[in-house]
């Protein structure tokens, strides 16, 4: 028996961004850059593991949003316009390279490499991502659960219950549909947490949930365990907190594995490095450039000046770094242990796209991780809900509210540059909550219904927690502020039409094509329940 679990979670998520009214846009690459630099990377990691018969459990968020653009056709196909583009942009780049000694192989990896994910998406998978994912967790090797309908932050939206249910209701339903399952746990929109939330929860079926290390330490009672077992709220749902040693490890900008010398840098692309005319639709018609996954260096130093990847030596750190992580990890294990008449557990949960896009090397370590744990037997991967089974009398303390961020209680999410965002939110959530109450006994696929649907659509795809972290940051901003207003306006002129009974089937429609996600939306989700 081990000694004691690790359970790795990688939260998949990306913001609804669909344009069918424009032939390119910009910010569909970030769908485009993750499908090709991380969901495949994984699946191919998942089940190369699998042919080996290499034992490993992993818990895997799929956002709803993200499944809705995994399994659009309009985004399929334009993602396959986006690999013929980048396969003639790295042809072209092989040719320029070959005289180059430094990176003529690299620019030849390139090339195969688009070559592989263009044969593998079409011909391995036809297209189809989420049935990949779901196989293996029907092979026992991942847990999927999920979180928030479109990743709405909730400690933001309690002044209106019925949004933070519509929020969770729609994400049951999302999963129910596509795995033909219900999602025990849910990673908790930016792991935002506050006191209640447990309940609404429950009422769903969830039977656990994720948030960050602080809100299980001060929690109503002092943890006995620490963020080595999980809390059971006092309704009986567990709550997992995060190791902060596991993530220290690979999320800190100084310590993180990542900023290690040999690792490619992923700020240096040749899309900001090369002439637009080499570029071709790289460039889009305002003159934006966008990162092509073609980089040369490696991170090297901080400076200004990057010396060439060398990808033998980025694997052998990979091997360093992924032992690294073993021995503190069993470390860390032996020392919660011998405190405890149980098995520890420590949660290491990371944002998938991490793996892969932010960083190259991320798939590759994860490959290391699992077989190194493969290897003894003191360390078990297993999933949440596993542990639960295993060991279902927990520690019942009530959680403290909380988030993960800047200081750690919403500051990110509620500041000087977004806080404009939330009295607009608000005050459609409660709209919308009198429109499905007022008409509640709508005839389904009727007009009016379809617009209470719509309304819907809008007002969740508003209130995703990416656009407030985007207008914070500062990246996208323009385009995150624009999103907001465009959908809460698309609400306003339905919840009018709705109320003076004139809907524009015409206009309908275009706004159904335009967001084209959760088709069977029940609206009436958003009635605030007594």
């Amino acid at each position: 028996m081990a000694r004691g679990y690790l359970a790795l979670l990688l939260h998949a998520h990306l913001p609804y961004v669909r344009h069918p009214e424009h032939a390119s846009f910009l910010e569909e690459r970030w769908f485009f850059e993750a499908v090709t630099e991380c969901y495949l990377p994984l699946l191919q990691v998942f089940e190369g593991l699998q042919r080996e018969a290499i034992s490993y459990r992993l818990t895997l968020s799929l956002s709803p949003t993200l499944i809705g653009m995994l399994q659009d056709r309009l985004l399929s196909q334009r993602y396959l316009r986006h690999l013929e583009d980048l396969l003639g942009l790295a042809g072209r780049e092989a040719i320029r390279k070959h005289a180059d000694q430094r990176t003529r192989a690299l620019a030849e990896r390139y090339l195969q490499g688009f070559q592989e994910t263009r044969r593998q998406y079409i011909e391995r998978y036809q297209t189809d991502l989420i049935g990949a994912f779901k196989q293996l967790q029907l092979a026992g090797r991942l847990e999927i659960i999920t979180t928030g309908a479109t990743h709405g932050f909730l400690p933001l939206l309690r002044t209106e219950p019925g949004a933070v249910r519509a929020q969770l209701a729609v994400a049951a339903e999302t999963y129910q549909e596509t795995f033909n399952d219900q999602s025990r746990g849910i990673w908790l929109p930016e792991c935002g947490y506050f006191p209640g939330l447990e309940e609404s929860l429950a009422d769903l079926g969830f039977r656990y949930f994720i948030l960050d290390t602080h809100g299980i330490l001060n929690a109503e009672e002092r943890p006995w365990h620490g963020i080595a077992a999980p809390l059971a709220c006092p309704n009986g749902m567990a709550a997992f907190g995060r190791d902060p040693e596991s993530s220290r490890q690979v999320w800190s900008a100084d310590q993180g594995y990542p900023g290690d010398e040999w690792y490619r840098e992923f700020h240096q692309d040749i899309g900001f490095d090369r002439p637009p005319e080499e570029l071709g639709p790289f460039i889009l018609e305002d003159g934006s450039r966008s990162h092509t996954g073609i980089k040369y260096f490696r991170v090297t130093n901080q400076g200004r000046y990057k010396q060439p990847y060398e990808p033998k030596r980025a694997a052998q750190r990979v091997e360093a770094h992924a032992e690294d992580f073993v021995q503190k990890r069993l470390a860390s294990i032996h020392k919660h242990g011998a405190l405890m008449a149980q098995p520890p557990m420590l949660l290491a949960p990371y944002d998938a796209e991490l793996f892969g896009h932010w960083w190259y090397e991320g798939p590759q370590w994860l490959e290391a991780v699992i077989r190194k744990i493969h290897q003894q037997n003191d360390l078990e991967l297993i999933s949440p809900f596993d542990f639960l089974q295993r060991h279902p009398k927990l520690q019942c303390a009530g959680p403290s509210a909380s988030s993960w961020g800047e200081l750690g209680y919403n500051a990110y999410w509620l500041n000087e540059h977004n806080d404009w965002l939330y009295p607009h939110l608000h005050q459609a959530a409660r709209e919308m909550q009198r429109l499905a109450a007022d008409f509640a006994g709508a005839t389904p696929g009727g007009l009016r219904y379809r617009a209470l649907q719509q309304a819907g659509r809008s007002l969740l795809l508003a209130q995703a927690s990416d656009w407030p972290f985007i207008i914070k940051s500062g990246s996208s901003k323009a385009y995150a502020e624009q999103r907001v207003r465009d959908l809460l306006a698309r609400f306003n002129y339905l919840a009018e039409s709705i109320r003076e009974d004139r809907i524009d089937p015409r206009h309908l429609e275009t706004l159904e094509q335009m967001d084209a996600i959760f088709p069977n939306l029940d609206y009436t989700f958003f009635i605030q329940q007594e």
